[in-house]
């Protein structure tokens, strides 16, 4: 049997995707759970998301909502989530962006930024020095880093051009994330993963990406469940996700679990191309319908 018929639903003749599940969150303390395609699906709360977390927060099972979102600060996404019925405190999300922002300030404290972001993302950059667009577009501006969000009122062509010309200068670049398009009310949407690839085209200065699947972000949000509780491991969370490279594959090269979720924009085609991939390449720990069939499983485990 090959690799790749191993990651097909229903593959061999003792397949039991239940028992892989059980199996899989057996020993698990904390989670790491994606927003898009995991709680939320274009802007809408996914079926029995709302209330698998509310299960986890009575249990008192610590959970971090992992994101790359750059176009909504923390606060905002917050809020955001109470008005579609989703109660999602700030210290509970971790996000592409509070992370950039977080890079930023230990990497250049005191020094001049240009970042393509909104208003509202740009406050998770409080007490940093943020050029504006003219600043940014003076002759001989300087930075030391570019940082690009998501913002269609920003991602100019004259913003992406003061950003070429200061990452010519010797400014760092860096992306808040990769992602080349994410799913909207509106349907597939050109992300700006796709800016952050034209600069180090244009440039030929290779990218920092902050946001999934880098090591440095899934360390952080396994560092911040891990403190939560006594004596656990990365190997003591179980990262939940739609996208098996990004975010399964991703946690699981640092020691966590993935549990790959059906109910994002990633399906069965995914798990069997990553399966077949020779390098980058492999399968999850277990695969579920849903974060509610996810959580359903782990509550049963806890009684």
């Amino acid at each position: 049997m090959t690799r790749a018929q191993r990651a097909a639903p229903g593959a061999g003749p003792a397949a039991d995707p239940g028992a892989a599940l059980r199996a899989a969150l057996s020993g698990i303390r904390g989670f790491l759970l994606d927003l898009d395609g995991v709680v939320i699906l274009a802007g809408r709360p996914i079926d029995g998301a709302v209330e698998a977390i509310a299960t986890l927060d009575r249990r008192g099972v610590p959970y971090r909502i992992v994101t790359n979102t750059s176009l909504l600060s923390r606060q905002e996404l917050a809020r955001w989530g109470r008005r579609v019925g989703l109660d999602l405190p700030p210290e509970r999300i971790l996000s592409a962006l509070s992370l950039s922002a977080a890079y930023t300030r230990r990497r250049h404290p005191g020094r001049p930024l240009f970042v393509i972001a909104s208003d509202d993302a740009r406050t998770e950059f409080a007490g940093q020095q943020l050029l504006s667009d003219a600043e940014a577009g003076q002759p001989g501006a300087a930075a030391a880093a570019v940082v690009i969000g998501d913002s269609p009122e920003a991602a100019t062509y004259d913003n992406l051009n003061h950003a070429f010309r200061l990452v010519r200068a010797g400014a760092e670049l860096i992306g808040m994330h990769r992602n080349p398009w994410w799913l909207t009310p509106d349907g597939p949407t050109l992300d700006s993963g796709a800016f952050v690839a034209g600069l180090e085209f244009a440039t030929g200065q290779r990218a920092t990406v902050i946001g999934k699947p880098s090591s440095a972000f899934f360390r952080e949000a396994a560092a911040q469940l891990v403190a939560t509780l006594p004596g656990a491991s990365r190997r003591d969370l179980a990262m939940v996700g739609d996208d098996i490279f990004s975010d399964i594959l991703a946690a699981q090269r640092l020691g966590l679990r993935g549990i790959f979720v059906r109910s994002g924009r990633h399906g069965d085609a995914e798990l069997v191309a990553a399966a077949a991939r020779r390098r980058g390449g492999g399968a999850p720990t277990a695969v579920a319908a849903s974060l509610a069939e996810v959580v359903a499983v782990f509550d049963q485990g806890c009684d």
